[in-house]
């Protein structure tokens, strides 16, 4: 299993982006992907997820009511659409996925990480 992340980039606070994370190496809905995201100098924090089958999502609070996870199962990739971003968003956002159905929050409950992308708010 393969997942790469793309999309991300420098915005200014208020404005939105969205990052992908393009996966391989699984059947098209059986996976379950979560992103997370670091900022400089703190820990690898969790902020959404979206589960295998009928695609519940779930949210960190921090993100609740401005981020969005969707996935196209045709092109076996995961968004995450970033509204109303603010300069604490900024960090590497990671994407990651489970061989076990539903969602977690834990790092330690995913199996396969992509390789990150940055992502920048600007006040």
């Amino acid at each position: 299993v393969q997942l790469q992340a793309s999309g991300g980039g420098e915005v200014q606070a208020g404005w939105s982006l969205r990052v992908s994370c393009t996966v391989s190496g699984v059947t098209r809905d059986e996976y379950t992907i979560g992103w997370f995201r670091q900022a400089p100098g703190k820990e690898r924090e969790w902020v959404s997820c979206i589960d295998s089958g009928v695609g519940r999502t779930y949210y960190g609070d921090s993100v609740k009511g401005r981020f969005t996870i969707s996935r196209d199962n045709a092109l076996n990739t995961v968004y995450l659409q970033m509204n109303s971003l603010k300069p604490e968003d900024t960090a590497v956002y990671y994407c990651a996925s489970r061989v076990t159905a539903g969602c977690a929050t834990q790092l330690g409950l995913y199996h396969y990480w992509g390789q990150g992308t940055q992502v920048t708010v600007s006040s």
